[in-house]
């Protein structure tokens, strides 16, 4: 490793999951101290910490005592989502509420109450998680389409904001990535098959892996990214980039 990001130190919401535990690692490995945030959390561990970005006050608290601790925050990677697989007619107002809570408001918390501690960093960076889902919709996605369109909006707005205090901003946008919600869906039939279309439709013939979010991820963070702001990152394997195939009838 390069130790990329030495001395630096973050703070990953979402951090005990698939894609939030490889930014974790990867972060460690180029050299910086970071702090997972995870409903999952381990309340004893010094690396993760139990908070629920949904709650305010709990956001409030975290942030307070962690300016008891860091001089500064440098980075901070908004990974926490969720998503619901149904239509808007199938979504309930519930529903709709808490995939808007953890994804669009939970970024919006966690990154207002940073920023204190953020404009103390010598070049600080916000990665926020957007989605191709942003741009394009599968179907059944309703509410999770329309919460990342307005992370793509507010990852801009932040960056216009913020940017002249020191604050650069981005979204990377991940398409097919190696989760548990990917095999979530591989489980919903024949998984063979299933795995051979989604290889099928991306121009790379493969998925992503949480190692190749935190790749970018890790870039974003660093000062080699120090002219990148405002921007959309899609990583897809080319996905978005092709017209739909036509195959003829049988």
């Amino acid at each position: 490793m390069t130790d990329q990001l030495a001395g630096r130190t973050a703070v990953v919401t979402g951090g005990s999951g698939g894609i939030g535990s490889a930014i974790c690692a990867r972060f460690v490995r180029e050299g910086a101290r970071v702090i997972a945030l995870d409903l999952a959390g381990d309340p004893s561990s010094d690396d993760v910490a139990t908070v629920d970005i949904t709650d305010e006050a709990a956001v409030t608290g975290f942030f307070t005592e962690l300016a008891d601790r860091w001089s500064a925050l440098d980075i901070l990677v908004n990974a926490a989502g969720i998503e619901i697989e149904k239509t808007i007619e199938e979504t309930t107002l519930e529903e709709w509420n808490s995939v808007f809570a953890v994804n669009v408001t939970g970024t919006f918390l966690t990154s207002r109450h940073a920023l204190p501690l953020l404009r103390r960093s010598s070049g600080a960076s916000i990665v926020n998680f957007g989605s191709y889902d942003g741009f394009i919709a599968d179907p059944s996605l309703a509410a999770y389409c329309a919460s990342k369109g307005a992370v793509h909006a507010l990852t801009r707005a932040m960056a216009c904001d913020h940017g002249p205090e020191g604050i650069r901003v981005n979204a990377v946008c991940p398409g097919y990535i190696d989760t548990p919600m990917l095999e979530g869906f591989f489980a919903g039939g024949d998984v063979e098959s299933l795995q051979d279309a989604i290889r099928d439709v991306h121009p790379t013939r493969t998925w992503g892996t949480p190692d190749d979010v935190a790749n970018l991820v890790t870039w974003l963070a660093s000062d080699e990214a120090r002219y990148a702001s405002g921007q959309l990152w899609v990583l897809d394997g080319g996905l978005t980039a092709q017209v739909q195939q036509m195959h003829p009838r049988s």
